[in-house]
């Protein structure tokens, strides 16, 4: 199995994880949530939305979110733009980066976006010119490359003219989404064996749901296919508002262990970022379900026994 030596893990759960949490969590929550992740050894933390807080009401706070942060050197600090009065909120906040996104199913993006896929790229060129003017880097998102809970199984040549788009704006990199997490590794090959042909692995990050337990296998599939970033979310926090069924990212700590077991470097700090998975678990008052903190959880409880004891 041939692999990269190093990855770099993109931390998007203050964004897509709490954006589909029912409660809104307090700005000084959210900002001593993100401090804490800066302090893990993670290169990009997605902090929050300009999306319209009438549709994503969890994320209203975002300017005083973003301006209430402690930057640390040599963390980049993003956030995600859906058209230009958007992209004038994130100016005003100093966003290192910003992302534009849209979906590879026409079911999705009207759903999620309330526009056709061809109604979508002019709203999103005008986004990353501008941005582009005042040497913003920009990403770009694609959802439901896999499947789509409107439309069904959505074909990698769909992808691939999504993506011909998106290159041609100008963004760096395309994060591929499985939005609603029924994606396996045969369907990965299929996806990235379409798009390799056409561009290099550099270009290319995979975001993966883990709604069926596939995420992980996913990763594995696409490190053999040459990709080199992941994103994923604290505690596995996430979903979409506009796909129905689609659960949380893969948890940023059981990738983190994942790569790292198999001499993979990233960087980031296990015990910190476990630590951090904590800190949001009692904010948002639910217990989160990645593998890596439940073995953290039963061993904090197993000393605290052992305490007892003594």
């Amino acid at each position: 199995m041939k692999l990269p030596t190093k990855v770099t893990i993109k931390e998007v759960g203050p964004r897509d994880g709490l954006q589909n949490e029912p409660n809104f969590i307090e700005t000084k929550e959210k900002v001593d949530w993100i401090n804490r992740l800066s302090k893990t050894g993670l290169s990009y933390i997605e902090v929050s939305s300009f999306v319209h807080p009438k549709w994503i009401p969890q994320l209203a706070d975002s300017e005083e979110v973003l301006k209430s942060i402690k930057r640390e050197a040599g963390v980049t600090y993003a956030a995600l733009v859906p058209n230009i009065r958007g992209l004038e909120r994130a100016f005003n906040c100093h966003v290192d980066e910003i992302s534009v996104f849209m979906s590879a199913s026409e079911g999705h993006n009207k759903s999620n976006i309330n526009k056709s896929i061809d109604e979508t790229f002019p709203v999103l060129k005008e986004v990353v010119d501008e941005a582009k003017k005042a040497d913003l880097k920009v990403r770009g998102y694609v959802s439901t490359v896999i499947a789509c809970p409107y439309d069904g199984p959505v074909a990698p040549e769909q992808v691939l003219k999504v993506v011909d788009r998106l290159a041609e704006m100008g963004v760096y990199e395309i994060s591929l989404g499985d939005t609603i997490g029924v994606g396996v590794p045969t369907q990965v090959e299929s996806l990235l064996e379409t798009l390799l042909k056409h561009f290099p692995p550099q270009l290319f990050a995979m975001h993966f749901h883990d709604t069926r337990g596939t995420a992980l296998a996913n990763v594995v599939k696409s490190l053999e296919m040459g990709i080199t970033t992941f994103d994923s979310s604290t505690g596995g926090l996430g979903g979409c508002p506009y796909a129905k069924g689609a659960s949380g990212n893969v948890a940023t700590e059981d990738l983190n262990y994942l790569l790292t077991a198999m001499n993979i470097e990233t960087g980031v700090n296990p015990e910190a970022l476990i630590d951090s998975a904590f800190f949001i678990e009692e904010k948002i008052g639910k217990k989160l379900i990645s593998k890596q903190l439940e073995i953290a959880r039963n061993e904090r409880s197993a000393n605290v026994d052992n305490a007892r004891t003594v």
